[in-house]
């Protein structure tokens, strides 16, 4: 929960902020972010976001990815966890198990594991100053507002 209007400003902040990892770029290591993210090029490592992730058409992902809604395009090697909607485009390879709240596959896109939906996914931590974890909670309501 959050206690001030001040801590509720910052989330809301860092929730609205995005990020780009462009074409052409590799990236190996974790990436963790609490505002959007959107990747073109390759990251060998895990991917997690308190907001959105979306994959594009010619990216690779070799990790897994964990966020609060997701939207692929490319192509996905590991496991997908997603607390509310994951699309899956027509040009999506995935390769991996899936928990999602709700799931979209468009036609075409490849899926290969196992998927579960509805299921409560656990609430995504966001590790920070070496390690430290802090994570955001809200209500419903709250974290429609964010």
């Amino acid at each position: 929960m959050f206690t001030t209007k001040e801590e509720k400003r910052v989330a809301e902040e860092i929730s609205n902020s995005s990020n780009t990892i462009g074409k052409g770029t590799f990236l190996e290591g974790n990436v963790e972010t609490y505002g959007n993210i959107r990747i073109e090029g390759k990251v060998t490592g895990n991917v997690k976001s308190k907001s959105k992730i979306a994959i594009g058409p010619s990216s690779q992902i070799n990790g897994n990815i964990t966020s609060q809604n997701a939207d692929i395009e490319g192509e996905v090697k590991g496991k997908i966890e997603i607390a509310e909607l994951l699309v899956l485009k027509a040009t999506a390879v995935v390769n991996g198990d899936i928990s999602t709240g709700k799931l979209v596959v468009e036609p075409g896109a490849v899926f290969n594991g196992s998927c579960k939906m509805g299921a409560a996914v656990k609430e995504i931590k966001i590790t920070e100053n070496g390690g430290l974890s802090r994570s955001l909670s809200a209500t419903p309501q709250e974290a429609k507002s964010i």
